[in-house]
């Protein structure tokens, strides 16, 4: 109760914070300054992610235990995509992330972690190659990095996060600002019903997609089926950035 406390003061603080009068000088110049620390991460980012080579990015959530299905099928299908050739991006953290890149580590792949810096379940995971270990203080400068780099998005059972970076990439090919790369959801018991109301709600009853966008991602339930839709999809087209 009192760690719950402490935190709703420090939000309270946070908010009023926030509502404080500021004159647009003190404005313009903290703007300033945030714009090169951005542009420092941006050219880290870059520099690093830009002689790595082909990966696949693994997503899902860092609450995932060791010896469960799902950590262990993160593991699996980072493991078979390195013998394939592919490095593997995570988010650098503990769950699913640790899995996949355990999984690298274990096929003697690149194991690359895009971390960010969070109050609670955020650190980095031992199995990220020391040389790829890249932090982040802006989630949007990282996602870039996922994007960019990404030959393609295997997405595993998680949180906000987990489905901000699914549906981010979808928007993403849907509206042709990136190129089209392999989106696939592991565990059909867990995305089921997501995919059930999209179906007949954003697609039958509102028309708020077409029909065409259901084809961006795939589902599957087992780590060879993962890893087959990303080699199968690379034999006919070229591995590349994406923007």
């Amino acid at each position: 109760m009192e760690n719950e406390h402490s935190i709703e003061d420090e939000n309270e603080e946070k908010i009023f914070e926030a509502f404080k009068e500021k004159d647009w000088n003190e404005i313009r110049v903290n703007d300033s300054w945030a714009i090169f620390k951005i542009m420092g991460e941006f050219v880290t980012g870059f520099e690093k992610m830009s002689k790595i080579g082909p990966c696949v990015s693994i997503f899902g959530s860092a609450r995932t235990k060791p010896n469960t299905e799902y950590y262990q099928m993160a593991s699996e299908i980072a493991f078979k995509l390195t013998k394939q050739g592919f490095g593997i991006i995570t988010g650098g953290g503990p769950g699913i992330m640790e899995a996949a890149n355990e999984g690298a580590n274990k096929g003697g792949g690149k194991s690359v972690g895009l971390n960010i810096d969070l109050p609670f379940e955020q650190h980095a995971n031992l199995y990220i190659d020391s040389d790829k270990n890249i932090l982040f203080d802006y989630f949007f400068v990282r996602k870039v990095m996922f994007v960019k780099y990404s030959q393609g998005f295997i997405v595993l059972p998680g949180g906000f996060g987990t489905l901000d970076e699914f549906f981010e990439a979808l928007t993403l090919i849907q509206t042709f600002k990136i190129g089209k790369f392999p989106i696939v959801l592991v565990g059909s018991y867990f995305w089921d019903g997501l995919i059930e109301w999209i179906n007949k709600i954003l697609l039958e009853k509102e028309n708020n997609i077409s029909t065409q966008d259901l084809d961006l991602f795939k589902i599957v339930d087992t780590a060879d089926d993962a890893v087959k839709i990303i080699v199968d999809f690379y034999a006919k087209y070229t591995l590349k950035p994406n923007f």
